[in-house]
């Protein structure tokens, strides 16, 4: 039978920059295996606007650090040849690594170009507060290091519809670009009144050769890593569309089991639907929801009702399309989207992900290795280890949920013939210190159950009709199981 799959994102904002995260994945790469991580997220491959930059500020799509430019030869992360020795590394594990495609703007352009523009109210970008004028922009794109290898493309202010700086008066804004079909997206995010506009330069999807050339780079792209998949940057800013195409394009070339998820920031459920209704589930997304309900429990405490902790979510009413998460890279203290799931509550939060059937669960590299920077955060790695062995060989099987108190809640997972000792009994405070009696089965009677995480140190016998009492300590989660070998009662 086939196991459990699961992410690691394998970065986060305050990695070094030091041009050796590459290498860190290829020496990871058996001990992930080994933790049950199957899969690795890994941050944007391409040249960024300096040596600095965490691959968001996206320059030239074709150099995966290969070509001296825009500071160095190496991207933050690495070299070409690191890259692909490290995703090569995790091949050999069997190890599925999907590269995250920052596809919605560029910056660092080489040469600035004059064209007319309108600036647009930030919080309304369909109002247009100034009539046409001509603007300095940095926007040619020309490689001067790489020249025509891989593409000849090159960019200019046509293939943009907006921009936020003007170097002749030295102003910033938001500046739509002024030209025949040019306009926002109309479909995108409707926030701000349309939300095509997101920073730098930012690339026209309704220009036909932008279409075409993005799509020939994903392709070129997948081939040269020979990746399993991408995760879509900042989707709900790119024409949804084109999105649709790019994915179809993508499965068409490389078949059904190329996987794509999206970042599509947006905690309204039924906005999440009507996206993906739009790109024919080709797709998956980023549970936003579920991060912000966990943050929410993390922050009330006793007050959270935990019986409600699943309403609302992708993975409650889309659970093949969901991939959940309990921080990430834009979560984590300080950043963009600051909404970090308290400490107190972090294991809990990782078991509601890892152990229930439903989702696809990604562990941020953050938690699980420590975030650095000037406000350095410890990582996690012994509290979501027992829980990672639990969803690699544990959590199996019919799931029978007991969200029967606001505080206390508790689910079983049966186990399976196929992967022998399988099985589990899950419990959550977020209270006080309790104990839930469930049933997993009556041929798992006078079984002597541990629990993984070790915050209890009971044995705990199933009784001849299957039930048992399963404590918890306040605030906290246990995972019960049978353990690789018997142990005697206590």
């Amino acid at each position: 039978m086939q196991r459990n799959h699961t992410i690691m994102q394998f970065f986060e904002w305050h990695v070094a920059a030091d041009g050796s995260h590459w290498k860190r994945l290829q020496e990871a790469a058996a001990e992930l295996k080994e933790a049950g991580i199957d899969t690795v997220w890994v941050p944007p491959v391409t040249k960024a606007q300096s040596p600095e930059d965490n691959g968001y500020g996206v320059y030239d799509l074709y150099d995966l650090g290969e070509f001296d430019q825009k500071g160095g030869v190496a991207t933050k992360y690495g070299t070409k040849d690191e890259l692909i020795s490290a995703i090569d590394a995790c091949r050999e594990q069997g190890i599925n690594v999907y590269v995250d495609l920052v596809m919605n703007h560029k910056a660092g352009a080489d040469e600035k170009e004059h064209f007319q523009v309108v600036q647009v109210d930030e919080q309304d970008r369909n109002k247009e507060i100034s009539k046409p004028f001509e603007i300095e922009g940095w926007t040619k794109f020309t490689f001067p290091g790489r020249g025509d290898t891989y593409s000849s493309f090159k960019w200019d202010y046509t293939h943009f519809n907006g921009t936020d700086y003007d170097e002749a008066g030295k102003k910033t804004g938001i500046f739509r670009i002024v030209g025949d079909h040019k306009t926002w997206s109309d479909q995108v995010d409707h926030e701000f009144g349309n939300y095509d506009y997101l920073m730098f330069a930012n690339i026209d999807y309704n220009h036909p050769d932008v279409q075409k050339e993005m799509l020939a780079w994903g392709k070129w792209l997948a081939e040269t890593l020979r990746c399993g998949g991408f995760r879509l940057d900042a989707i709900k800013h790119i024409n949804h569309n084109f999105i649709k195409e790019f994915a179809s394009v993508m499965k068409k070339e490389f078949g059904e089991d190329f996987y794509i998820v999206g970042e599509f920031w947006n905690p309204e459920l039924e906005v999440c639907r009507n996206f993906l209704d739009t790109v024919d589930y080709n797709i998956d997304l980023f549970d936003v929801s579920l991060h912000y309900k966990l943050q929410a429990a993390s922050e009330a405490g006793a007050d959270f009702d935990l019986r409600t902790i699943f309403d609302d979510t992708l993975v409650q009413s889309h659970p093949l399309h969901a991939v959940t998460f309990v921080d990430n890279h834009d979560s984590q203290p300080q950043e963009s989207l600051q909404s970090w799931v308290q400490d107190w509550f972090k294991q809990s939060a990782y078991a509601l992900i890892l152990l229930r059937q439903d989702g696809y669960p990604v562990v941020f590299y953050g938690d699980y290795y420590g975030i650095g920077g000037e406000q350095p955060i410890p990582g996690k790695k012994e509290a979501i280890d027992p829980l990672l062995y639990a969803r690699q060989h544990k959590a199996y099987g019919q799931q029978d949920d007991y969200f029967d108190q606001p505080g206390l809640i508790g689910w079983v997972r049966r186990g399976v013939e196929d992967i022998p000792r399988s099985g589990c009994a899950v419990v959550i405070s977020n209270h006080e210190e309790g104990s839930k009696v469930m049933q997993v089965g009556a041929h798992r009677a006078g079984e002597v159950w541990l629990d993984l995480t070790n915050t209890r140190q009971e044995r705990i016998t199933i009784e001849e009709d299957g039930n048992a009492e399963f404590p918890v300590n306040g605030g906290s989660v246990s995972v019960w199981a049978l353990p690789e070998q018997d142990v005697k009662p206590e």
